[in-house]
């Protein structure tokens, strides 16, 4: 049985990464061992588990005791610190609402490489940059749902396992491969030696359609977005095989980036002979 605690001491230490530890200090780049993240929702733990994540503790109202919480804590060891408290201790706790009233501290696994994670892939993305977490959680869930294989990252951009990436993603950063581009050698050209040709969204005269016979036949396709407001840079579109744009009507010129992931998935990935994840 898990070790229930009722959360009487604010300032005990075992809730710091709940309610004091910031983004960078979970991450722990100095001691990556004891790098943590923080699951949000039963669904987006379950899942996390299901992909080999092991759990610290577990942060939650009472009441999921003795109903959702009790699948997840039966996957778990059983000594496992299990926080209690009501609805608006949590708030004053967490500083936010608890989607679903619950939360897991878990460890951060290890990554692969990006060969590891594009061997047996046809259809990958790559965000560039991409900065804010929702709309990497909205990438991520478009990406499981429209036949991408795995995503592919720069290190400048949001964490796919913060909070809200996560739980946006509705836990699909765990069930799609995902890892970090190097960023001391240019990753078109690594992309390119691993057998990808590589595609571009960027606002351009001479884009390609999205339907363009050339991407659909493509053997292996990797799909590059940029990040929000300022698009790819000069030398990554200057970098890849293909520029592609997405035909638009009554004067608006883009799009939000995760809504154009779900277009040019969806055409590159499903319809060019993908599958979902």
């Amino acid at each position: 049985m898990a070790h229930i605690i009722s959360i009487t001491d604010f300032d005990t230490p075992e809730l710091d990464v709940y309610a004091r530890l910031t983004e960078n200090q979970l991450v722990n780049r100095a001691d990556p061992a004891n790098a943590l993240f923080i699951a949000e929702s039963p669904l987006v733990i379950g899942r996390a588990l299901e992909s080999g994540c092991v759990p610290v503790s577990f942060l939650m109202e009472p009441r999921h005791l003795t109903s959702q919480a009790l699948p997840l804590l039966e996957r778990c060891p059983e000594d496992i610190p299990v926080y209690t408290a009501a609805p608006e201790v949590l708030t004053r706790l967490t500083g936010f609402h608890l989607t679903r009233g619950m939360l897991c501290a878990m460890r951060r696994p290890a990554l692969p490489t990006v060969e590891e994670v594009c061997a047996n892939a046809r259809r990958i993305a790559v965000l560039e940059n991409v900065m804010n977490p929702t709309n990497i959680g909205a990438i991520f869930r478009c990406a499981a749902a429209l036949g991408m294989d795995a995503v592919l990252l720069t290190a400048a951009g949001s964490d796919p396992l913060y909070r809200r990436a996560s739980r946006v993603s509705m836990g699909n950063v765990f069930l799609v491969p995902w890892t970090y581009l190097p960023e001391e050698a240019p990753w078109p050209e690594r992309l390119r030696r691993l057998g990808f040709q590589t595609v571009a969204m960027a606002l351009r005269e001479d884009s390609l359609l999205l339907n363009d016979p050339r991407l659909m036949a493509a053997e292996k396709l990797a799909v590059v977005l940029g990040t929000e407001g300022d698009g790819l840079s000069d030398g990554t579109i200057a970098a890849c095989d293909y520029t592609v744009r997405i035909p638009m009507t009554h004067g608006v010129d883009s799009l939000n980036v995760a809504a154009a992931s779900a277009v040019a998935f969806y055409q590159l990935g499903l319809m060019s002979g993908g599958a979902p994840t």
